[in-house]
C-alpha cells in the first residue's frame, strides 16, 4: 500500500474591482442543527433591540434574528472544523493572556 498524500488547499478570495467592497459577513449568533446526513450552521446578526422590538418580543415571546448565512456541512468535515476553531481560540486566548501580562500594573496595588 502507498502512504496517503496530504493535499493543501489555497483559499482564493473573490477580488472585487473595489477592494473596499470585499464581501465579509458579520454574525454574532450561530444556531446548530443536524439531519441524518449533515450539520447545518445558521449564522445570524442579532442587533440591540429597539423599544418596538422589545414590545413585539413581549407579545410573541420571540426575537427575530436576521440570517446572514446558512451552511450545510457533511459530518466528515465537522471534526476538522472543530479542531480549526479550537486552535484559533487557543491562539486568541494565548495572545490575550500575553497582552494582560504586558499591561499588568507594576509594583504595589495599594
Amino acid at each position: 500500500m502507498t502512504d496517503p498524500k496530504q493535499i493543501n488547499f489555497a483559499i482564493v478570495p473573490e477580488e472585487p474591482a473595489d477592494p473596499d467592497r470585499a464581501r465579509r459577513e458579520y454574525a454574532n449568533f450561530c444556531a446548530v442543527a443536524h439531519t441524518p446526513f449533515d450539520l447545518t450552521l445558521t449564522f445570524c446578526d442579532v442587533r440591540p433591540l429597539s423599544e418596538r422590538d422589545v414590545q413585539s418580543a413581549e407579545q410573541s415571546q420571540t426575537v427575530r434574528a436576521p440570517i446572514v448565512a446558512r451552511i450545510a456541512l457533511p459530518f466528515g468535515v465537522a471534526p476538522g472544523l472543530i479542531a480549526a476553531l479550537q486552535e484559533q481560540l487557543r491562539v486568541y486566548q494565548d495572545a490575550q493572556a500575553a497582552q494582560a501580562v504586558v499591561n499588568a500594573p507594576k509594583g504595589s496595588l495599594h
